[in-house]
């Protein structure tokens, strides 16, 4: 994500967000952005001087689209969260227990969210945004940005925080930090993501139209219905930029031939047996333990959710899987409302949150 083509995007829907707030100035921003853990250089380099200069921000978080993704999906919890979309990454989470503050919404863990009462956002594309939370203080109203794309009126942001836990879990022994695993790219990983799923119904087509075994005529079938003849598919996609993508676009052509092709459907079970693999080397081993599934990839629905729901019961027993409570946008929101009120917890990493 290039920082320039980032703001050319952001600061003016911010500017028009923070009209319409009535927001004289933000206190608090955290940009969220796909590639920040890896390629975010640029990024952690030139923003911090540009919401200084055209905000006056104070406070800034800097999260990889992962960290707005668990947020969005646990809020502040332990647990583990799977993203998948075109690519796939799984983190898992401790969050630093510096205030140990009960009677908030959520426990020890939940964001209090103190005085927010009202907030906002903007999609930059490219898989990066801006968002904010409001918060009345002495010296008039701030806002507090976060990466996001919707407005989200007077939802607060203790409402991010996932479902409750009466008792606090045993993680006063235990460290905070994150733990990563995948979210490699398409080349190296990202395995039981969209485009390794489409690379691989694709590639079980291309059999079939060979004769060679393990090949599927359903899915020849369906990769004929869109991108037209097989033997001329190599010439359309090699040569295309966004490759992932147009792997990916397929995958829900793999679901869809999963209840009478048995290739199809062992295509999904190897992707679900990797989603699984992936959220057991994150997960903290706590109890209870919960385990969050986001991303376009799982609207897929039962031919996919099924298969993952019992490799994580096999390798995972007693750890609740659920769907993500909110969005990456939502996620980026709780992030951006902790910063302002001093209650983030999530984890300081140099590549995947980092606060300035």
């Amino acid at each position: 994500m290039d920082a320039a083509a980032l703001l050319a995007r952001v600061l003016p829907a911010a500017r028009e967000l923070l009209r319409e707030a009535g927001a004289r100035r933000l206190g608090a921003v955290c940009v969220g952005a796909a590639g920040m853990a890896t390629l975010g250089d640029d990024l952690r380099a030139r923003l911090p001087d540009a919401f200084a200069d055209a905000f006056g921000v104070r406070r800034l978080a800097l999260a990889a689209d992962a960290v707005t993704a668990y947020a969005g999906a646990l809020g502040q919890r332990p647990g583990a969260v799977v993203a998948a979309g075109t690519g796939l990454i799984a983190l898992g989470a401790v969050p630093e227990d510096r205030t140990a503050r009960r009677g908030g919404t959520d426990g020890a863990y939940g964001t209090e969210g103190r005085g927010a009462g009202a907030g906002g956002g903007v999609a930059a594309g490219g898989g990066a945004g801006i968002g904010w939370a409001a918060d009345r203080t002495a010296d008039g109203l701030t806002a507090d940005r976060t990466t996001g794309g919707r407005t989200t009126g007077d939802r607060t942001p203790d409402r991010l925080t996932g479902d409750r836990t009466p008792d606090r879990p045993t993680t006063d022994r235990l460290p905070g930090g994150w733990r990563r695993a995948d979210g490699w790219g398409h080349l190296l990983g990202d395995c039981g993501g969209g485009a390794w799923i489409g690379r691989a119904g694709l590639e079980a087509a291309m059999r079939a139209h060979d004769g060679r075994d393990g090949g599927s005529k359903p899915l020849l079938a369906r990769l004929e219905a869109v991108f037209g003849p097989a033997a001329e598919l190599p010439g359309k996609l090699y040569p295309r930029p966004d490759r992932p993508a147009v792997l990916a676009s397929f995958a829900p052509e793999v679901g869809r031939c999963a209840a009478e092709d048995p290739v199809a459907e062992g295509i999904l079970r190897d992707a679900a047996r990797h989603i699984a693999e992936a959220a057991e080397a994150v997960c903290p081993r706590l109890e209870p333990s919960v385990v969050a599934l986001t991303g376009g990839l799982f609207r897929m629905g039962a031919p996919l959710l099924t298969p993952v729901r019992e490799e994580l019961a096999a390798r995972l027993p007693g750890t609740r899987v659920t769907e993500a409570a909110g969005d990456p946008l939502d996620g980026a929101l709780c992030v951006a409302a902790a910063l302002a009120t001093d209650e983030l917890r999530l984890p300081r990493d140099p590549g995947l949150l980092t606060v300035v």
